[in-house]
């Protein structure tokens, strides 16, 4: 058998068509699969981290409540200004039932505190030292946040465990406009 001039061009054209195929039709769609492939992947990954988001939103969500919730329990210990000196007359309470005698108080003008008042009151005090540390426990335990900034405590030389006590109390409380105003929303802060 020979192979003519036509069975050669026939040969080429057949092996050409495969080939061409390959060139012009499936390298071009490989290459689209491809980029649909790592468009596709691209997107899951997304999709994952838009997942672990959401999942954290909600967790945010939960800890922005429990923050809100802290921060309402603490605004409740703030009395408005009319209450300082309901304040003021259980820490004398709390002093004379520690056997503790109060002989001065004096207040000094409220300093402000972020959004809200400070009350220094300047107090001195004597007594046993046993019963200074109850009063202070105590006024610890009182409803109302308080500070005790600066204190200076003297032994009394004449009796034994005696003591005077030079401090100054800070009642925090809210400006009146403001409980007025919070008052007037329905009590939310």
């Amino acid at each position: 058998m020979s192979i003519g001039f036509r069975e050669l061009l026939f040969l080429i054209v057949l092996i050409a068509m495969p080939v061409s195929s390959y060139w012009f039709v499936f390298r071009p769609q490989n290459t689209d699969i491809e980029a649909a492939r790592k468009e596709i992947e691209h997107k899951e990954q997304m999709l994952e981290k838009l997942a672990k988001a959401t999942a954290r939103n909600d967790d945010l969500k939960k800890i922005n409540e429990e923050i809100a919730a802290g921060i309402s329990t603490v605004e409740s210990r703030l009395p408005d200004n009319k209450e300082v000196d309901v304040i003021l007359g259980q820490v004398s309470t709390v002093a004379r039932s520690s056997r503790l005698a109060l002989p001065k108080v004096r207040s000094a003008n409220p300093v402000p505190s972020a959004k809200y008042m400070e009350q220094p009151l300047e107090m001195l005090v004597t007594g046993d030292f046993d019963d200074f540390y109850r009063f202070l426990t105590k006024v610890e335990e009182l409803d109302r946040i308080t500070r005790v900034p600066d204190m200076k405590i003297k032994k009394i030389n004449d009796v034994d465990g005696a003591i005077e006590a030079t401090f100054t109390l800070s009642i925090y409380f809210e400006p009146a406009a403001a409980a007025t105003a919070n008052a007037g929303t329905g009590g939310e802060r």
